[in-house]
């Protein structure tokens, strides 16, 4: 009955009311692109969040054939869609309310996304030869390659989490210093202290930290995953590729 009890008190952390908030923006703005797209005229330029949508598409389209190849035609839109998240999360810390990237299980959920897609591509490719994999070059290896598969499950998700609580470690050190040191100069609306120099001085740790990181380590984040499970294709199949899109330039 305690379980069920705990579960009806509705005990969510601030972070994970975050990531559903994230996500309905989310959803609301694709299905809002998505309903512009159908009634546009095809000969009229697009404007606004159709214009927006349109050339995030086309620029992920066109990424992931430069670094994937064309045998990964769709596998743009995965990409848009864990690029919005994840920039959208770093940024929403600017709302005063907590960025889902400061939750170690948002890093590590994207990180096993990024896994899964990995062994999926390499099964998909090399059939039952993937289990050749772990036994090179010799059966002896056999325990370190198993440890050495969730690399990058570790090294995706510490990245992003690190980064995250850092900052905002940062940000809540400087707010309680500003306070505490500026505490006469701080003005009482009720009953909450504003200091005016953090309107001076935190903007522009907030567009460090916030908006300029959450833009790196997404973009690192997109293209660490490209090329992880870009490189699970046979070799083959990809000198093949680049010589074909040779010949078609």
């Amino acid at each position: 009955m305690e379980i069920f009890k705990d579960f009806l008190t509705w005990d969510i952390s601030g972070e994970t009311w975050a990531s559903l908030i994230v996500m309905v923006i989310i959803v609301v703005l694709y299905i809002i692109i998505g309903i512009m797209a159908k009634h546009h005229d095809p000969l009229k330029p697009s404007k606004g969040l159709l214009w927006l949508g349109e050339t995030l598409v086309n620029f992920f389209d066109r990424l992931v054939d430069e670094l994937m190849g064309p045998r990964f035609k769709g596998f743009g839109g995965i990409v848009l869609g864990i690029a919005s998240y994840l920039f959208i999360a770093f940024i929403f810390g600017l709302t005063g309310l907590p960025s889902p990237v400061t939750n170690l299980a948002t890093p590590l959920s994207f990180a096993f996304l990024t896994f899964f897609m990995i062994h999926g591509t390499s099964i998909r490719y090399t059939k039952w030869k993937y289990f050749k994999r772990y036994i090179e070059p010799v059966p002896l290896f056999l325990p370190m390659n198993l440890i050495s598969m969730w690399a990058p499950v570790l090294s995706l998700s510490l990245r992003l989490f690190g980064n995250a609580i850092s900052g905002w470690v940062i940000m809540t050190i400087i707010y309680s210093f500003l306070e505490s040191v500026f505490s006469g100069l701080s003005i009482v609306i009720q009953g909450t202290v504003f200091s005016p120099l953090s309107a001076v001085v935190t903007p522009l740790l907030h567009a460090y930290f916030d908006l300029f990181s959450g833009f790196i380590q997404t973009t690192v984040f997109i293209f660490l995953t490209m090329l992880y499970v870009a490189r699970e294709a046979p070799e083959d199949e990809i000198e093949e590729n680049s010589i074909r899109r040779g010949g078609e330039e």
